[in-house]
């Protein structure tokens, strides 16, 4: 009879381990592309995005991941430093959505400039790797 008992907990047990480690993953992807965007690194936003990317600006500009990896690595949009607040991860099946504000110090054109805005990303898992599926910006009112 206590074997009953003892089943669901494990269950509910591994469950937790799994998805504590699936957040730990996507929380790690996460702080790759913030550091990516800062550091205009090509290789690891390619890396980061999904081939199928759907990256949304604030100002409703609309980009592919072509476009999000140039305009960076370009200095079209450069970011001096990047801080992420209040962040939230959440995960089912392979799709991890994650909300968090962003605040960022910015360089655009050679401008000295800020950005506040709140931020969705939806990550899929894929070949055993979190990509960056989509992302859309909203300004924080």
């Amino acid at each position: 009879m206590r074997i009953l008992f003892f089943i669901p907990l494990l269950v509910l047990t591994m469950t937790t381990q799994a998805q504590n480690k699936q957040e730990t993953e996507v929380t790690n992807t996460v702080e790759r592309l913030r550091k990516a965007m800062v550091d205009a690194d090509g290789p690891a936003l390619t890396a980061i995005a999904s081939e199928k990317l759907s990256y949304g600006h604030s100002g409703g500009l609309i980009e592919g991941k072509q476009e999000f990896v140039e305009n960076i690595v370009s200095g079209k949009s450069d970011f001096a430093s990047i801080e992420l607040k209040e962040q939230s991860i959440s995960i089912s099946g392979n799709v991890a959505l994650v909300r968090h504000e962003l605040h960022a110090r910015t360089i655009d054109k050679g401008k000295p400039g800020e950005a506040h805005i709140r931020v969705l990303l939806v990550f899929q898992k894929q070949g055993g790797k979190w990509l960056m599926l989509a992302r859309q910006a909203v300004k924080i009112v």
